[in-house]
Parts: structure tokens; sequence; C-alpha cells
């Protein structure tokens, strides 16, 4: 069995990934409600969990199984499988919960180890040694170091899938570097020691810890969160890679007497209209539950606790897979000061985000003041301060955000009557941007309270109307500027994603633009009538097979190029996916979404592929998609055109 995490899709850091184990795949995001070993301690029974909300995994406590004779007895004749009555996968946590609390435990590191797989646990937890966020730097060190030494230990002992837990305090130096450890040792990095800031809501002081877990951690090991049990969570975790949440909050606060939502809790006496009409609601509606005798009350809230956490991990899900999770944050953040606090902090530490920043997204919508500080703000600032002006000496003339069609364009002169270039910028929510690059990702698709506040068309006719007024004694306002608007935003598509001179040696092969009839927008760039480069809803031109064999001769190794292995060539030469473990790096400034040219060990081009993966990770994971192949030799080119 491969180990590590195979990553389907993602978001960033968010991946929708899959773990095999012997029990059975555990697709990711996941939520592994901690069960207790005893049947007589579990509010809701792992068989249900199984059956009726779908949940693949659960965590137990390796433990308390140990310390009781009786259920140690049972795991070592039986196993935790049957133990629990549950036949997915199961993960076992070590005891250092209960070695932090009580001082210390009976249980040696390398026991425990042997019991976990004795038992049969798909996932077994090293015994770490949990550092306070209190700690001194030495006392955490120390524990990280010993914690480590635990780690390579039980390493030598389990074959198995192993979790090794990031320790460090609140110091990220050695966060980071018990989270390299831990990515080489296991194939799971649990981070621990962080329930002390979930129990006082101290969620932005967490912020630094994981910026600094995430710098450390290798690819292509699955990120656990210990203790993310409240629902309102899920999306701040996923949102830093988190593969892997453990929750006993649904039991916790079903014994308080309080609901779980998505943003929040509230007391069961406290609901007095039906607010859910679930299926479990249907069965007993939630005004009712709280008149129900405290056993059945409790059993009734663990479940309705535990069917909100799952819905909530679906949308997590859901969020990846449609690139919205940045907006499912914020909208979390709005219903709560402390996560607000967090999403405040976690715009400081944009440079961590963006090594996996996808160069687009289907849209961009403002949810907060801080959706403005969101990672693909930040590179769309960081490409355009690096790229050269396309019109230098230019008289500039502002302009709001207007449509890049034909009715517009050819009412914008681009030059004056004496030749002088004219650099239109236009006003958006994230600052000036040049006309030509104002429909690329994430300026074109934002989506603010601004676009909406006045009717387009008369906001976009009074914007042309007030710039052809600025220039009315310097311009000829009579001549059709469409063409030339056709070749500017033709010329900034290509510099912006392939830089001025390259695109330069692109135009020499006349290329023309052609247009969508429905909607006017700039679609394909074209020669001799085919398409060479399709644009889309994102404003980023993507090469067809004719416009990655001008690409491939315009450029130099490694300039826009993953290189395949020898063994890989013939299957991605017919079109054929390709996978992680036959690509190797040569651009390092590719990120996922980029389309980039496949070539072989000779730099022949074999086909063109939208990443997966960014630079750094190609070739480290051992299974899953490098690139989904776009075009190729033998496959016939498409306009892209409506």
């Amino acid at each position: 069995m491969d180990s590590g995490i195979e990553l389907l899709e993602r978001d960033g850091w968010a991946r929708l990934g899959r773990i095999e184990t012997p029990h059975g795949p555990i697709e990711t995001p996941a939520l592994l409600p901690v069960v207790h070993p005893a049947p007589d301690r579990q509010p809701v029974s792992p068989r249900w969990m199984y059956e009726a909300l779908g949940i693949r995994a659960v965590i137990t406590s390796a433990y308390i199984s140990w310390k009781q004779p009786e259920l140690q007895a049972r795991v070592r004749a039986e196993g935790f499988h049957r133990l629990l009555g549950f036949p997915g996968a199961i993960m076992t946590d070590s005891g250092a919960f209960q070695q932090h609390v009580y001082g210390q435990i009976e249980l040696t590191p390398d026991a425990s180890i042997d019991f976990q797989q004795a038992g049969g646990s798909d996932i077994a937890t090293v015994l770490d040694i949990f550092t306070e966020p209190t700690a001194s730097w030495e006392e955490a060190r120390a524990a990280a170091e010993t914690t480590r030494e635990r780690a390579a230990a039980a390493r030598r002992r389990s074959p198995g899938l192993l979790a090794v837990p990031v320790q460090g305090g609140s110091y990220p130096d050695l966060r980071r570097e018990a989270a390299r450890a831990a990515s080489e040792l296991g194939e799971i990095a649990a981070i621990g020691g962080v329930v002390p800031w979930f129990e006082t809501y101290r969620f932005a002081e967490l912020v630094p810890v994981l910026a600094a877990v995430r710098r450390g951690l290798e690819p292509p090991a699955a990120v656990h969160l210990f203790g993310t049990g409240h629902p309102m969570l899920f999306a701040f975790g996923a949102l830093w890679g988190v593969d892997l949440f453990d929750s006993s909050a649904y039991a916790k606060f079903a014994r308080r007497g309080d609901l779980l939502l998505p943003d929040g809790t509230v007391p069961i006496d406290s609901v007095k209209e039906p607010i859910c009409f679930c299926r479990l609601c249907e069965e007993t509606p939630l005004p009712e539950v709280a008149g129900l005798p405290e056993k059945e009350r409790e059993r009734a809230l663990a479940r309705h606790n535990l069917l909100t956490s799952v819905e909530e991990i679906h949308r997590v899900r859901r969020a990846i897979r449609e690139g919205t999770l940045w907006e499912l944050v914020e909208r979390r953040a709005v219903g709560h000061p402390s996560l607000y606090a967090a999403l405040r902090s976690i715009a400081d530490h944009a440079p961590v985000f963006l090594p996996v920043e996808p160069v687009s997204r289907r849209a961009f919508r403002e949810v907060v003041p801080e959706s403005r500080r969101r990672p693909a703000i930040a590179l769309f600032h960081e490409r355009l301060g690096r790229r050269a002006n396309p019109v230098p000496t230019a008289r500039t003339v502002e302009l709001p955000k207007v449509p890049l069609i034909p009715d517009v364009l050819s009412a914008l002169p681009t030059e004056t009557t004496t030749g002088e270039p004219i650099d239109y910028r236009a006003t958006t929510p994230v600052g000036p941007v040049p006309l030509a690059l104002s429909e690329v990702y994430p300026v074109g698709p934002y989506l603010s309270v601004e676009e909406f506040s006045s009717p387009v068309a008369g906001r976009v006719r009074q914007a042309v109307a007030t710039a052809r007024e600025q220039l009315r004694s310097v311009c000829d306002l009579d001549r059709d500027w469409g063409p030339a608007w056709d070749a500017r935003q033709r010329h900034a598509l290509l510099a912006w994603n392939w830089g001025e001179t390259v695109a330069e040696d692109l135009e020499r092969e006349n290329l023309t633009v052609q247009r969508s009839r429905r909607t006017g927008r700039l679609r394909t760039l074209r020669v001799d009538g085919s398409p060479a480069f399709v644009v889309g809803d994102e404003g980023i031109p993507r090469p067809t097979w004719r416009g990655a064999k001008m690409l491939h001769a315009a450029t130099c190794s490694p300039a826009a190029r993953v290189r395949v292995e020898p063994d890989a060539v013939p299957f991605v030469r017919e079109g054929k996916t390709l996978f992680s473990r036959f690509a190797r790096a040569e651009d390092s400034s590719l990120r996922p979404g980029s389309s980039a040219l496949l070539v072989d060990e000779d730099d022949q081009l074999l086909a063109v592929g939208r990443l997966m993966l960014t630079p750094h990770e190609l070739g480290r994971f051992r299974r899953g998609v490098a690139a989904v192949i776009t075009a190729h030799a033998r496959r016939p080119e498409e306009s892209g055109a409506d």
C-alpha cells in the first residue's frame, strides 16, 4: 500500500484527498469523531456513525483501552474494530493528553505503539510530550526533541500508517522543525498542543503557529489537527491544509445541553422555534429535545451535533472543489469575534499561501473588508509590480472598470494625434489596474458592493464620455479604435503570462483576435484562422497544441516547462494524465492551475497540461495527478469561441 495522501483537488493549501488504510480509504478533509472505547460511554454508537452519517473513520483512545483490563483483553483478542463495532478506519491516540493532565502514565512509548498495532489500529499515534503554549523555549525544545526521538523509534517498530505529533509550543522555529521531522517520519503530521488555544478561543494566537507548521511540512504527509472539535473551525483549519479533524465536542457540548451550529453554540433550552428540519428533527424537533429525560436529551443532542459537524465538513469539501474556501472562512469569521481576529491575523501571513495560490478561480466575491487582503490580491500586486509598463511615457487616464467589449473600446483612443500612447488605468477594489488587464483574475471576476451600487450601462456610458471629454483636444475621437485595442489587449495578456520578450516573439506569428459573438469579450488568439490561445472568463490565455508549439519555440528551458520522466513519455504524448511520480519541476514560477509545457529530457514538446501541483510538490507525491492534459499532438484543436 502506497503511503501518504493522494491529492484529488485543491484550493491553495486546502485539498480534497484520499488516504488508503487497511479498512478502506479516508476521503479528506474528514471528521474523525472521538469514540470512547467503552460502549456504555458512547452517546452515539460508531455503527450509527458509519451507517447513518457515512463517517468512514473515527479516533479512539489506545491508552484508556490499555488502562482498563477488560478493554485491554478485548483489544488484544478481538482488535479495536470489533471492540467499537466499526468497520471503517480507526485512528488511535497514544495517551499524551492524559500524561499531560495527570503528570505521568504507566504506558511507555514503545509499549503504546506495540499495543496500537496489536489492536489493528489503522493509524497509530506516537506518544509525544504535550507542550503548553505558556512553556518556555527550552521546555518546548526538549519536548519536541523527545517527541522526535520517540517518533524515530516508532517508525522502526511500525510498518503501518503513523501519526507523528508536531509540538513546539508557541515558538514558530520549533514548530517548523517539528513539522519537517513529523512529515519525514510519519504519513500523518498531527499538530498537537493546541487544545488550550481552542478552549480559550485564542485563535489569532494560533495563526503564527499554523503558519510555521505549514512552512515546515513536506508533501505528501497528511495533516491532522488535534482538538478541532467545533464545526465553526473546520473551514479555518482546512485553509491551512488540515486533512483530518478529530472531535469530541459533539458529545461534550451535548452533556452541557448545548447545540453546535456552524457559526456558534446555543443552549438547547433557548431554542423555541424549529430552526432545523433535518431527518433527526423530523423524529424529535429541537424545541422538544430540551424536555427529554437527561440521557435521551444528551443522545439526541450528540447526534444532532455530529450531523451538523458532518454537514460542515461537506460544505468545506464543496468550497474546496469550487474554489470558494476563502469566502466560507470569511463568512464563518463574521460569526464570532475570535475567528474574525484570526482572519485579520491570517492576512499578515499571506507569503505562506502564495506558493500554492492558484492562477485563477471561477469568481472572487467580497465578503468582508479583509477580502481585499486575500493571497490572490497579494499575488496579483506582486506580479503587477514586476511587470514592465506596457505603454511607457504615456498620458494616463483614470476611469472606472468598464467591460472590454467593442462598443466601449472603439470609443477610447489609444494614442494622441501626435502618437503619444494613452495609458488607461481602471479604478478597481484592489487599486488602479491597467485597463487591458482588468479582466484578468482576480480583478475581472471581482464582485464587490460597488459592483451593484449603480446601473452598469449608465456607469459605463458616463465613464467613456468623461474619458473622451478629457482627450477631446488631443485625440481623433471619430476614429474606430477597436483594432488598436485588440492589439493592446493581446499584447498585455501575453506579456502578463510570459513576459514582454516572449509576447513580442509570439506576435510575430500574426496573431489575430476573435471576440465572443454573444458578449464581445476576447475569447481566442488565432493564427491563420486556427486558435492558438483560448481566453476564458479568468482572462488568462491558455495554449492549444498550436499555441504550445509557438510558446515552446519562443521560450528556452526551463520557462513554462515540466519535465516528464521517460517511463511516462509515451502516455503523455498520447494525451494520458501525467502523474506526480513521473513529473519534475523545470520552471519554479509555475503554480496550481498554470498551463505548462510538458517536455521530455531532450526538451521535446509532448503536450500541454494544467497543473494540480506546485513545482516543489512535483515528484513528491507517490500517487495522484500532477497535470491534466489539455492539448497534445493527436487531439483536434477547438476554437473555444462562442
